[in-house]
């Protein structure tokens, strides 16, 4: 499932006609980055969740051939239902498996076939190391498990990246409604079942105008300095 019902206020005015899934790093949309990496994981079906600007995005995915891939839709009223809530409606679609859910609205170098999801975890995060815009992090990571406080004092404070494995039995108890992907792992959290793993390569939050530059200048090859820049991104 990639997320993209978001408005993209911070991003205004260039998501007032252009959905920020749609808006290009390296000459193709956002979009275009994660259709192509989630064919790699040998993925044959897509659900997209929309809210703003749905037929924008609709026109450009089209039936997701170009990709070798089966599109379907979560249409959802204006404002959207947020991160789990559009979760949980797109649920019954998703099947009684595993499956990965993508920010729309992050770019990154990860290869989805080199996530590795422990069995006995129902949320298996992707982690990354602070971007300056998020420094106190989200989560701590220590001993392969993301815990809201750290293991007898050890583990990592780290950012979550916006790439998630679920399992449908994580959203059970959840009634359909607008809430954050947050409050559902918190809760798994505290029952050990949301496990992690960290990733040092280059992952950018496109969530203002002044990212959108950094991530454009790391992957047209014009960043000053790959090495420090790669989680960096000033508002």
């Amino acid at each position: 499932m990639i997320l993209a019902a978001g408005r993209g206020e911070r991003m205004r005015p260039l998501t007032d006609r252009t959905p920020k899934p749609l808006l290009e790093v390296g000459g193709r949309p956002l979009m275009d980055w994660h259709l192509e990496a989630l064919k790699k994981l040998d993925v044959e079906q897509v659900i997209i969740n929309t809210s703003w600007l749905p037929e924008v995005i609709k026109d450009f995915v089209g039936d997701g051939s170009k990709w070798g891939l089966r599109i379907s839709w979560s249409e959802e009223s204006y404002p959207a239902l947020e991160t789990g809530g559009g979760i949980l409606k797109a649920l019954p679609r998703l099947g009684p498996g595993r499956f990965i859910v993508v920010n729309s609205d992050v770019w990154t170098d990860l290869d989805f076939r080199d996530i590795t999801t422990p069995e006995d975890a129902l949320a298996h995060l992707v982690m990354v190391p602070n971007p300056s815009h998020n420094e106190a992090g989200d989560f701590w990571l220590s001993t392969g498990r993301v815990r809201e406080e750290p293991l007898r004092g050890r583990g990592e404070r780290l950012t979550f990246s916006g790439i998630g494995v679920y399992h449908p039995r994580l959203f059970d108890g959840w009634q359909r409604g607008r809430f954050p992907l947050k409050s559902v792992l918190t809760e798994a959290m505290g029952r050990e079942q949301v496990s992690g793993e960290k990733f040092d390569g280059a992952w950018f939050d496109v969530g203002s105008v002044g990212r959108l530059g950094t991530v454009r200048r790391h992957v047209e090859g014009r960043a000053d300095a790959p090495g420090e820049a790669e989680h960096q991104g000033e508002d």
